[in-house]
């Protein structure tokens, strides 16, 4: 950088005058900056300062940019279109409240200003082929088209399994006691329990995903079970994935157990398959488990810690249990 520089060749004492005009200058230049600007030349190449950097920002998509770009615009035209309610005047007095005057209306230049989303066009069967009909909200049809017929249905229990009774218990005898085995009593009697649902105690944590699943090949020489019955045949199904620790609202990335529970709705009724992404478990003995809950749990007094064993309580517990150590292995 060319910088002008005057020379001279005898330096002469500053007088007391020029003592204090080089004190504010050097005021200025230590305060705000240089306080002779012509000392730089016109022709010098300041440099530039870099765009700053977005470590990990994702490619911009330019066709989805536009598209929410013109919805804004578009949106912005609509409320510009009316700026206040014209028929405000009319909504007060007897003959308006008689005879209300039609509200104004304004078209929008552009059908994604009224739209939900500028982004869904994910089609199947269930969320439909990702091009909605424009001007129609289903919501505001009648409710046909959602209403069920439920005659000539058979009676199930909560898994599907066809019965034809829910009303009378299984008993020892006439009048003898009621017997634990009754299916279909201890199903009932759960699913009323359960019509509030609570927080689950473990694996509250996940999410889910409907589906299918198609069997490649007929195993009716193999199983009994309905998705294996015949080649190609689809049996509807859903999908959860969950951690075990935390609570419902806790993070996804805890270093946790995985579980991985799969409804499949068959034709001869509901079939679960739960499971988690480990080889091995805590415990030898079902009936430690709720011990083993209690201890990996937070602590009932703060909360703490939230989808991670980092306390006393579990290390109390796994220090007791030696048989967990092989699972604590794979988790840590």
């Amino acid at each position: 950088m060319a910088i002008k520089k005057t020379t001279g060749s005898k330096r002469s004492s500053p007088s007391k005058g020029d003592q204090s005009a080089t004190a504010s200058a050097f005021a200025k230049n230590t305060m705000a900056g240089p306080s002779t600007p012509s000392a730089v030349s016109s022709d010098t190449e300041l440099p530039s300062r870099p765009a700053p950097k977005t470590k990990g920002a994702p490619p911009r998509d330019a066709a989805r940019e536009r598209i929410l770009a013109d919805k804004m615009t578009a949106t912005q035209a609509l409320s510009a279109a009316m700026p206040y309610n014209a028929n405000k005047a009319a909504e007060h007095g007897r003959d308006a409240a008689l005879a209300p005057p039609e509200g104004t209306t304004v078209e929008p230049s552009d059908p994604t200003v009224s739209a939900s989303t500028v982004s869904e066009t994910t089609a199947s069967d269930k969320v439909g082929a990702g091009t909605p009909p424009q001007g129609i909200n289903p919501a505001n049809a009648p409710l046909d088209h959602v209403r069920v017929d439920s005659g000539g249905q058979a009676l199930t229990t909560s898994l599907g399994v066809k019965i034809a009774n829910n009303q009378s218990s299984l008993k020892a005898g006439l009048r003898g006691p009621t017997l634990l085995e009754d299916f279909i009593l201890r199903d009932k009697i759960t699913h009323f329990d359960h019509e509030r649902i609570p927080e689950r105690v473990v694996h509250a944590r996940g999410s889910g995903a409907h589906g299918y699943f198609e069997s490649y090949e007929d195993l009716s020489d193999l199983t009994m079970a309905a998705p294996f019955a015949e080649a190609g045949k689809r049996t509807p199904l859903f999908v959860r994935f969950s951690t075990v620790v935390g609570e419902r609202g806790s993070t996804d990335l805890a270093r946790d157990v995985r579980g991985f529970a799969v409804k499949f709705y068959t034709d001869e009724g509901n079939w679960d398959l739960v499971g988690n992404n480990i080889p091995i478990f805590f415990i030898q003995d079902a009936m430690k488990f709720p011990d083993l809950v209690h201890a990996v749990k937070p602590e009932p007094h703060h909360g703490m810690p939230q989808a991670g064993s980092a306390h006393d309580t579990f290390w109390d517990f796994a220090g007791l249990m030696p048989e967990i150590t092989h699972m604590l292995m794979w988790v840590m």
